[in-house]
């Protein structure tokens, strides 16, 4: 596994890195009604969440956005890594647009407006599934 990012590999990783870090670090001081919002509709979504306390859950995604930000903007850290953390969390994004009612219009994977906030997530899922194949496609 090759350590440093390749050069080419920065633009994205630095695009991606930067929205996700600046999310995490706008929810590390989540107010209680902030919390709640952002728990309801994760749990919304995935009901297994419902379960968690929405300040501690708060917490907990914006510790994860930071580190997913920071692996991304760290060249250091493998692209592999990075990318496959990337599409983890993408693919949860992408998973609320699905799943969500009124996110999508009928019938179709077109966003409907609400939808569209999430929908654009897509290009997260994009970077890192880029990363990480071309890592994974390396001899």
């Amino acid at each position: 596994m090759r350590i440093l990012a390749r050069p080419h590999q920065l633009p994205p990783r630095l695009a991606a890195g930067v929205f996700i870090l600046n999310s995490g670090l706008g929810k590390r001081k989540a107010d209680k009604e902030t919390a709640a919002t952002v728990h309801g509709m994760a749990a919304t979504t995935y009901p297994f969440l419902r379960s968690q306390d929405s300040e501690q859950f708060t917490r907990r995604l914006s510790q994860f956005e930071i580190a997913v930000g920071a692996a991304l903007l760290i060249p250091v850290v493998p692209s592999l890594i990075a990318g496959a953390a990337l599409s983890a969390f993408a693919a949860g994004l992408l998973g609320m647009y699905l799943k969500t009612p009124g996110m999508r219009q009928e019938g179709s994977l077109r966003p409907t407006p609400q939808g569209t906030a999430i929908a654009k997530d897509v290009w997260l899922l994009g970077i890192g599934a880029g990363l990480v194949l071309e890592e994974c496609g390396r001899d």
